[in-house]
């Protein structure tokens, strides 16, 4: 890719993630949730066919998080990308996904698979979709996880 293309993309997409400002700074100069943005935006902007995320928003303040997810969404359906997202967050497994699949067991295995519907363009617009809760409360059950007071 031409430099001058190459300082474009990156320009952008320090902008989208707000860390314009930090353009020039050293890794260990950033906070451990900048450091989460860069990441994000290094994977996104090579502009694979499939995107591969660990927990990668789990360092995150609350308003970063549901940010960077909108960000994530939106890649996903401007560039219909194919993303395989592990996470332990069973909130943020139902607000990003198509499909979850559950693990369990040692060795681990596939316990169940649910195939999400929930048709919102936002993480925020997922979280108040009437269908949410189902499958929170499901996943819930199937990690063996309490929803309800005792």
């Amino acid at each position: 890719m031409p430099a001058g293309e190459r300082r474009a993309r990156v320009a952008e997409a320090l902008d989208q993630v707000g860390l314009t400002a930090f353009a020039k700074a050293f890794p260990r100069t950033l906070s451990g949730g900048m450091r989460q943005r860069v990441a994000l935006i290094r994977t996104l902007i090579n502009d694979p066919d499939i995107i591969l995320l660990d927990e990668p928003f789990s360092a995150l303040d609350y308003q970063t998080r549901l940010y960077l997810e909108g960000v994530l969404m939106e890649a996903v359906e401007t560039f219909n990308k194919t993303v395989v997202l592990v996470t332990h967050d069973i909130d943020e497994a139902v607000a990003l996904s198509k499909r979850v699949v559950v693990l369990g067991g040692r060795p681990s295995h596939v316990k169940k698979i649910y195939d999400i519907d929930i048709n919102a363009r936002t993480p925020i617009g997922a979280r108040s979709d009437p269908n949410f809760a189902g499958y929170f409360h499901a996943l819930c059950g199937e990690l063996d996880i309490q929803t309800e007071a005792a």
